[in-house]
């Protein structure tokens, strides 16, 4: 695709002060949509386990499910870059594993991956990235590990904290990663990191200093009726669909769906021979 966005351009962007824009996508209409009007990155996540399967957490996401969405995502064939979430327990057990996992999600068509985690995984990032696969790291709120964290709470709230973040991030860069995302970590924390990096920082909830944004798809667009405190939204679907579906319902109840114009009839001719079949 012309223009087709690859993991050297988000450094590019970095270095000329142009600011990312990243999203969730979990389907061909979501990255359709998102590409359209000039998103720069998709990310297949596996924040899926709790926007589309319901569940309480990210853990119980399977790396089959990151491929059947990663699969929806990539058959939109975007100019966006795709990074596909790799799934609690993909890439913890070993390199070799890592690298297994990975590299079936470059293979369907991601162009790179994500894993979460700070000095820990550091020297699979270096195997990653070592085997050809562009790696996204992600330090500050790691949703994979929330009961280690002690739940879902906000980063670098005391210099010690964020002194480790920022070493982190600083052996992410060294091993290899191309950007890394920092979450739900406070903003004077996220601003240091982004001076001290040299690859774009892509911050969630971890202030504007940040090189770049991202946000799920479904909390801008007001269909999670419960989103996380840094989150902006920009519509309000969760109402407009629930009142569309509510007047799909009542139309269909009362006859007016649907009308005349939206379903179609054989010739009378033929219908006169139907009937005569029909009777015969």
């Amino acid at each position: 695709m012309s223009n087709k966005i690859y993991p050297h351009d988000f450094v590019k962007k970095k270095r000329s002060g142009e600011k990312i824009v990243m999203v969730t996508a979990y389907s061909y209409y979501d990255a359709t949509l998102a590409d359209r009007v000039g998103i720069d990155g998709l990310l297949v996540g596996d924040s899926l386990g709790m926007v589309i399967m319901g569940y309480a957490s990210t853990l119980p996401v399977t790396l089959d499910e990151m491929k059947h969405h990663l699969r929806a995502v990539v058959n939109a064939k975007t100019k966006a870059l795709v990074v596909a979430d790799m799934p609690f327990l993909t890439y913890e057990v070993s390199k070799t594993e890592a690298i297994r996992n990975a590299g079936e999600l470059i293979k369907m068509g991601a162009d790179a991956v994500k894993i979460e985690g700070g000095l820990e995984v550091v020297e699979t990032v270096e195997a990653l990235t070592k085997a050809g696969i562009p790696v996204m790291g992600h330090i500050g709120l790691n949703p994979q590990r929330y009961l280690m964290l002690g739940g879902y709470k906000l980063r670098g709230k005391n210099a010690e904290d964020a002194l480790n973040m920022i070493e982190a991030a600083r052996s992410l860069q060294e091993a290899g990663a191309f950007s890394i995302v920092i979450e739900f970590t406070a903003w004077q924390v996220a601003a240091e990191i982004t001076k001290k990096v040299s690859v774009p920082t892509i911050c969630i909830g971890a202030g504007v200093q940040c090189d770049g944004q991202i946000l799920v798809i479904y909390d801008l667009l007001g269909i999670n009726p419960t989103p996380p405190p840094f989150v902006r939204r920009y519509a309000n679907l969760s109402d407009q669909i629930a009142e569309a579906l509510s007047r799909y319902v009542d139309d269909v109840k009362k006859g007016l769906f649907p009308g005349p114009s939206e379903y179609w009839s054989m010739s009378e001719e033929e219908f006169r021979k139907l009937k005569e079949r029909i009777s015969g």
